[in-house]
């Protein structure tokens, strides 16, 4: 297995010779074979053990054994303990996702600290096949059957085409001592159920189900690349990004056949999950929304908005307490006095000093709002001035006004009042401006 792995990190790996690598070492026969293998092909290693304290003595006992298995081979050594229970209790999930957050969050840390270039771990194809069934068991997309990555990011996981056989081969073959972990014997776990009782009735059907297997996620990865490649090219034919907001002109999504699998493709990294919601919008009357933990997803006229959520701005409300004070959030406004009168912009509107009470105020939108926006004669509410300047639902909401007194001095970045504006005859000129 030794010239196997060797002609592996070649082919794949070959950047790996002038970087420092850090192993994921639990004690087990995966890693410790893992350990045995990056030695002998003298590469810059390092070893990290997690105690997770879940197994009492034994997780002890694995700790000990890790670090006298790394000070043998003269590789530096880097042990941390977790309460994993407590961690797992405190953020309501499970004692493998804790484990997992806990582990992953330290090996960054190790990377950052000691300027180790990747975390490798021993990852091998049977964890592959039963990755791959503990995702179909529970409904996925196409990017959950493609398997674990080999590179991710600064994970390695170089042992993904060797199977377990050959792993325990070679333990036997190098006399490779490693820990065995009581808890893979038990069928508590989803992981280990598949381990012991599917992939065993999969490998008697079919001898060569390991290659067959490999062949398949090979296939299921070249057609994930495809729907990659179709969802961007028909992304920028019926989208567009504008800042923070994305606008899907859904008048033409729907003029492909698979207009909700691009939706989803679109969408799913959002936190999205209610599908069958999602693309019943694009039938639902203009202000319907949709929200995930993190973004909110619009109907909105000819378009599908999709934004960040509001975290509470429209509830804010933010003081400017004098002249020559600048306003940094949520958006940089400055005002200062001036001599001149010069033309207004989006930017830029130049007002009575005199007509000002301070505090102004700079907030959202209420009901009731109106102004008397300049260049026009007479007030005009604030939701007809939307309408008339065509306001998409998502511009209204992120919409600030500068209020003096509660009425509105300035659409911020539209249309100034045409009461605070300065005249000819104004003796104390501000400007204030939108940078």
């Amino acid at each position: 297995m030794l010239q196997k792995m060797q002609k592996h990190l070649e082919e794949h790996f070959s950047f790996v010779k002038e970087k420092k690598l850090l192993l994921a070492v639990s004690g087990g026969i995966d890693s410790m074979v893992l350990l045995s293998v990056f030695k002998k092909l003298a590469l810059e290693i390092g070893v990290a053990h997690c105690n997770f304290q879940l197994r009492g003595h034994d997780s002890d006992a694995d700790a000990l054994f890790v670090k006298e298995q790394a000070q043998a081979l003269q590789v530096p050594f880097f042990l941390q303990a977790f309460t994993t229970e407590d961690y797992a209790n405190e953020h309501k999930v499970s004692i493998q996702v804790a484990a997992r957050k806990l582990r992953y969050n330290w090996f960054a840390e190790v990377l950052l600290r000691e300027n180790y270039d990747f975390i490798v771990t021993a990852h091998h194809l049977d964890d592959q096949v039963e990755t791959f069934l503990i995702h179909l068991s529970r409904g996925t997309g196409l990017e959950g059957l493609v398997g674990i990555p080999a590179k991710n990011g600064n994970i390695m996981r170089p042992f993904l085409e060797i199977s377990r056989a050959e792993i325990e081969v070679y333990a036997k073959e190098n006399h490779i001592s490693w820990r065995e972990d009581a808890s893979n014997a038990s069928d508590k776990y989803v992981r280990n159920k598949i381990r012991h009782h599917i992939v065993p009735v999969l490998k008697e059907l079919n001898p060569s189900f390991l290659t067959s297997f490999q062949n398949t996620l090979a296939h299921l990865q070249q057609a994930a690349d495809l729907v990659t490649d179709s969802s961007e090219r028909i992304f920028e034919k019926v989208a567009l990004v504008e800042k923070e907001t994305i606008k899907i002109d859904f008048k033409k999504l729907v003029r492909y056949d698979s207009y909700q699998a691009y939706l989803y493709q679109w969408l799913k990294e959002y936190g999205f999950t209610a599908w069958n919601d999602i693309y019943n919008l694009l039938e639902a009357q203009t202000g319907k929304h949709i929200f995930s933990s993190t973004h909110l997803l619009l109907k909105d006229r000819d378009f599908l908005l999709l934004s960040p959520k509001n975290k509470g701005e429209e509830e804010k409300v933010f003081y400017i307490e004098k002249i020559n004070e600048n306003l940094k959030f949520p958006l940089n406004v400055s005002l200062c006095k001036t001599d001149d009168i010069l033309e207004p912009t989006n930017n830029s509107i130049f007002v009575d000093q005199n007509k000002l009470s301070f505090p102004l105020v700079v907030r959202k939108k209420q009901e009731g709002d109106y102004f008397y926006p300049s260049g026009m004669k007479g007030k005009k509410k604030l939701s007809k001035y939307f309408k008339d300047e065509k306001y998409s639902l998502l511009d209204k909401e992120k919409q600030w006004l500068l209020t003096s007194n509660n009425e509105i001095v300035w659409v911020i970045g539209k249309r100034a009042d045409q009461r605070f504006l300065a005249q000819s005859n104004t003796k104390e000129i501000v400007k204030i401006e939108l940078k």
